[in-house]
């Protein structure tokens, strides 16, 4: 009936105007005291990455951002360690930094976060560190490498051809007399240049069959 048309109109008209009010008290502004000028202030302190509004532009809904705004006095910095390496990584520990933007410069942060999951295709982790930028020279997207530098220590290091893999161990073989070997289980690190560190089973200075190594393993 035109009865309740009517009454549908007052309800819709009522919900719409509480609507406009809420949108208001969003903005903070009070209806009994509405100006042409509206402002709208930022939820954080920081720096305006992105402006998606221009001037005079009419925008409706509160929905669609007007702009990006990040705190950027610390940054995140990701990086992707390998597989058989992660067991080196500690959170809280200290790396350095170098940018590509800065070549020749160190930058300096800690460890933060270290993922619990490993990248299929890549075999890596990902890991986070954190940099003061009080400064504001650092930017996102930037590119960089960086070192891990707490606990670092040396291994020895043996030719790649001198460590033997089995299916559930490696190990290499150490003279312990003249053409008397000893095979003896070792954990490595990283290959890098022909060459592999041993980070436990092997003293420094220990002596190694190098070349043939396989041969003993079948004899």
């Amino acid at each position: 009936t035109e009865l309740a048309q009517a009454q549908a109109g007052v309800e819709q008209a009522q919900a719409a105007a509480e609507e406009a009010r809420h949108r208001l008290d969003l903005l903070g502004v009070d209806p009994a005291h509405h100006t042409h000028e509206i402002t709208v202030r930022a939820p954080i302190s920081g720096k305006v990455l992105e402006i998606a509004v221009a001037p005079g532009e009419y925008r409706t809904d509160l929905a669609v951002p007007l702009m990006t705004i990040a705190d950027l006095s610390t940054v995140w910095v990701s990086s992707q360690v390998p597989e058989s390496s992660i067991r080196f990584i500690e959170v809280g520990e200290p790396i350095e930094i170098e940018l590509a933007a800065f070549p020749g410069e160190l930058f300096h942060g800690r460890v933060r976060r270290i993922a619990d999951t490993v990248d299929v295709q890549t075999r890596t982790v990902k890991v986070q560190a954190e940099l003061d930028n009080r400064a504001g020279r650092l930017r996102p997207e930037m590119f960089g490498s960086i070192r891990h530098t707490h606990g670092s220590r040396s291994w020895p290091a043996v030719p790649v051809s001198a460590v033997v893999r089995g299916d559930s161990e490696s190990w290499v073989y150490v003279e312990r007399e003249p053409g008397e070997f000893e095979r003896v289980a070792v954990a490595c690190g990283e290959v890098r240049g022909g060459w592999v560190p041993v980070v436990r089973g092997l003293k420094a200075g220990e002596r190694v069959v190098s070349q043939g190594a396989v041969l003993l393993a079948g004899s």
